[in-house]
């Protein structure tokens, strides 16, 4: 699943259960389909515009990485 980042933004101050891991990068992806979804990145930053490919699946949220 590939897609374009539409936005972004950095979570600093994640819920209890999440606070571990921030911050953290949250984004929203159009897919090549025109559908939009809301995810997490791994690995290097990404910003608007860039080209993004699904990574993994963890408890159901879905984490992308730079293309």
């Amino acid at each position: 699943m590939t897609g374009i980042v539409y936005t972004e933004t950095v979570v600093h101050m994640a819920p209890e259960q999440l606070a571990s891991e921030a911050p953290y990068q949250l984004v929203i992806v159009t897919l090549s389909d025109g559908k939009r979804v809301t995810a997490r990145i791994t690995g290097e930053a990404v910003s608007i515009g860039d080209a993004v490919e699904l990574a993994e699946t963890r408890d159901g949220v879905a984490f992308f990485k730079r293309a």
